[in-house]
């Protein structure tokens, strides 16, 4: 039995995570309740991790605290998604734990656990049962106990996967999204996935899977397509960051901010203070925050019109030896975003975008991918417009590792992009900008026609897989075998809306004729409206659509 990890096994135990986690990777997919083909848990897992096996196999390591270092800021960098960002956070504790060690015992490494666990839990906004943070919990609570039997760490490992397991069957009675479609938690598969990884390389042996090979059915799918509801007490979600020009204590402020909301979070180190808070009042939040410094982030967003995704962010001082090159500033404002298609690029830059990422539903970008992007741009401050809601993570975990002042617009679509773009006045202040970009979301509706990937069901409705669906801001309006019969509902689902303009980005695949008809049938449903065909060029949307 294994005693201690050291540099060079840590080392083969994250390439082994790695190679698991890819394996599964699909699978794990499968678990996500929507069946659209974007980057699902299972892919954005997969390549999160992958950052940090890349940097352990170009570099040795000697020392175990070392390698978890090293890990920890490859993952940071290259997080994707949600779950990539909370796996970077698990990896960022346990780095702090860990950080002086030359080698790891069972005791070290469930500290490692322990700590990863904090920060994340921190880090979330929200914390919700039934999800890879329950996992990763219960399964460090069991390591700490686990090395009073034996403080070999393949013991202890050993006792944390087996905890981990246990806890991931029991969330799909934790949330009720997930006991509705009767699976478990994607991102909680996907931990134990790692841990089983690393447990192989221990013993030298290679991982199997203990998911279902290729070609039989899998062992369990996700059946709906929403992932959370909850009643509404506070009406605004509140996040901004204070750097600190005065010496007064956070608790004030925590129990300010309490008296006036909930779903309160505050990370509070030497130089920022980062809040979350849904209130009634944000002006009053802001204003009492000011008392501790000036504020160099803030985030209002207004949650019966949109829900608000998990916002987890981390700060880290960028790898000493990665050599950035950042542009000197020229102008005020720059404008970095993400999306997929020519067209739809060209109609980004024409905006004033300085950087559009390749990205978005087919492959959410990197951390690191971004910070590149703001680095590239030429500007004092730097709007941030991801245009998916599983890149905004990735994009708030940039804050804290730019020099220019960065505000991210949490835009969920491309047309929420355009519109947000189109709000911009140079001359403003930058906090105009903000709120007339934020209020600019709210008057646009966003249409998409796209394919299922996989069967699945929502509502009770079937899904077959080479459906083709209507969505509505997310939301599934409508499916049908032939794609003709969903644009013709989508159509007269936006002219109940009387819009005054109508603009319809046609995708891959879809040639000048179809594109035609598809612009003659909005204009009979929605007869008051402008009409606008821009050939977009995106993939796995076949239409994405605006309606103001």
């Amino acid at each position: 039995m294994i005693e201690r990890i050291d540099g060079a096994l840590f080392t083969k135990a994250v390439l082994s995570a790695a190679a698991a986690i890819e394996v599964e990777r699909q699978q794990i997919n499968e678990l996500n309740v929507f069946p659209v083909p974007d980057g699902d848990t299972g892919t954005n897992m997969s390549l999160s991790l992958g950052a940090a096996a890349a940097e352990l196999s170009q570099h040795a390591y000697p020392e175990a605290g070392q390698a978890v270092e090293a890990a920890s800021q490859a993952l940071l960098r290259g997080a994707r998604g949600n779950s990539g960002v909370i796996l970077s956070l698990l990896f960022r504790g346990f780095a702090k734990a860990v950080k002086d060690r030359a080698a790891l015992d069972g005791a070290d490494l469930a500290a490692g656990l322990s700590t990863g666990v904090d920060v994340a839990y921190r880090a979330v906004m929200k914390p919700a049962e039934g999800t890879i943070l329950t996992v990763s919990r219960v399964s460090a609570a069991r390591a700490v106990k686990a090395t009073e039997e034996n403080p070999a760490a393949e013991f202890v490992l050993i006792q944390a996967l087996a905890a981990a397991e246990a806890a991931l069957l029991e969330t799909v009675h934790q949330n009720p999204v997930l006991e509705k479609a009767g699976v478990v938690d994607a991102g909680g598969q996907g931990f134990c996935v790692i841990l089983s990884g690393m447990l192989a390389a221990l013993r030298g042996e290679p991982f199997v899977s203990a998911l279902p090979a290729e070609g039989q059915p899998p062992r369990v799918r996700a059946d709906f397509s929403e992932y959370m509801s909850e009643d509404i007490k506070f009406d605004y979600c509140t996040e901004f960051i204070v750097t600190r020009r005065k010496k007064r204590d956070a608790m004030r402020l925590r129990a300010f901010l309490e008296a006036i909301g909930d779903s309160l979070v505050i990370v509070d180190d030497e130089q920022v203070i980062k809040v979350h808070v849904h209130t009634n009042h944000p002006g009053r939040a802001l204003e009492e925050a000011l008392t501790y410094g000036p504020l160099s982030s803030v985030k209002i967003e207004n949650m019966r019109v949109q829900h608000t995704e998990q916002v987890i962010r981390q700060a880290a001082a960028a790898p000493e030896a990665e050599v950035r090159v950042i542009a000197p500033p020229t102008r005020r404002y720059g404008f970095v975003t993400v999306c997929a298609g020519d067209g739809l690029t060209r109609v980004l830059r024409d905006l004033g975008a300085d950087q559009v990422i390749e990205g978005g539903q087919t492959m959410n970008p990197s951390t690191e991918a971004i910070l590149k992007a703001v680095d590239a741009t030429p500007a004092e401050v730097v709007f941030i417009l991801p245009n998916n809601k599983n890149i905004i993570m990735a994009a708030e975990q940039c804050l804290p590792l730019s020099e220019k002042e960065l505000v991210v617009i949490p835009t969920t679509s491309v047309p929420q992009g355009i519109a947000a773009l189109l709000a911009v006045d140079t001359r403003a202040e930058c906090s105009e900008n903000r709120e007339a970009m934020l209020a600019a979301l709210s008057k646009v509706k966003s249409g998409a026609v796209t394919y299922a990937a996989r069967d699945s069901s929502f509502d009770g409705r079937r899904i077959a897989s080479g459906d083709h669906m209507a969505l509505v801001d997310g939301t599934l309006l409508y499916h049908h075998l032939d794609r003709a019969q969903v644009v013709s509902r989508l159509a007269r689902t936006f002219g109940e809306e009387a819009p005054s303009f109508v603009t319809i980005f046609s995708g891959e695949g879809v040639d000048e004729e179809e594109a035609a008809q598809t612009r003659a049938v909005f204009e009979e449903n929605c007869p008051g409206a402008e009409i606008q065909l821009i050939a977009g060029g995106q993939p796995v949307y076949s239409y994405l659509v605006s309606c103001e």
